[in-house]
């Protein structure tokens, strides 16, 4: 029992014996290294706070959106649900808005005095000509407006995926290069002795920078996948949304 409390308490001396060496790598680096690792610092924070606003903000347009999706299914008339749904938000009630909001504009500029509402009456939709067109228009802007705020700081995200890796392996480049320089005009023979602190100093730049690289890979491989089924749906409901349209006028 005693040897394995001694073999115990002998694996975590180790281990913050390690952690102390790290650090020791760290402060002991040089400024251009010290630099490098303040801005993967920088980059890795930035990242992880878009990550977790990204991933709050992409959950609640889907709940938003699958909201509206129940009450359009459930609802028939699109009056009420325009009403209903100034409040709940969400791309794709956006994107209804938007359509039904070109629709009452045309409505009112024909001179119509009738508000359109159902789906199911035909006097929903004024009938003049290119009124299809017009609120595809409308539906379209609408979509790329929700899909760039979907989008919104993801850049952030796939520049650190690609470029951190290279900042850190400039660091570790630099760093070797400095030790190799300071080794050169060093009297005696170079040893692994002199040479390991160095070199282990400029490897801790690429490991910082494969730190910061691989989640914000990861976050926005998921993100952009959640993004394209969101505007997927979009695109879906702008379609039936425009099937419902040009249906009605055909029987105006």
């Amino acid at each position: 029992m005693t040897n394995w409390i001694y073999l115990l308490l002998e694996t975590q001396a180790a281990a913050a014996d390690g952690q102390i060496r790290v650090m020791n790598l760290v402060t002991d680096a040089g400024p251009v290294v010290k630099a490098v690792l303040l801005l993967l610092l920088l980059m890795s924070v930035v990242s992880w706070t878009i990550i977790f606003s990204k991933a709050f903000s992409l959950r609640s347009a889907t709940k938003k959106s699958d909201k509206f999706l129940d009450l359009y299914n459930s609802s028939g008339n699109f009056g009420n649900l325009y009403n209903s749904t100034k409040h709940i938000g969400g791309p794709i009630a956006e994107v209804f808005r938007a359509g039904y909001s070109e629709i009452l504009r045309l409505k009112r500029s024909s001179g119509g005095s009738q508000n359109p509402g159902s789906k199911t009456n035909p006097e929903v939709i004024a009938n003049e000509m290119g009124v299809v067109e017009l609120v595809d228009r409308a539906l379209n802007r609408t979509m790329a407006s929700e899909t760039a705020k979907l989008e919104s700081s993801l850049i952030f995200l796939a520049t650190t995926g690609s470029a951190a890796p290279f900042i850190g392996l400039f660091g570790t480049v630099w760093g070797i290069m400095t030790s190799f320089i300071g080794l050169a005009g060093s009297e005696g023979v170079p040893t692994l002795q002199a040479v390991a602190p160095g070199i282990a100093e400029a490897l801790v730049a690429t490991a910082i920078g494969l730190a910061a690289a691989i989640p914000a890979v990861i976050a926005y491989n998921f993100f952009v996948s959640k993004v394209k089924r969101i505007d997927v749906e979009m695109e879906n409901f702008s379609s039936e949304f425009l099937n419902i349209v040009d249906r009605y006028i055909k029987k105006v």
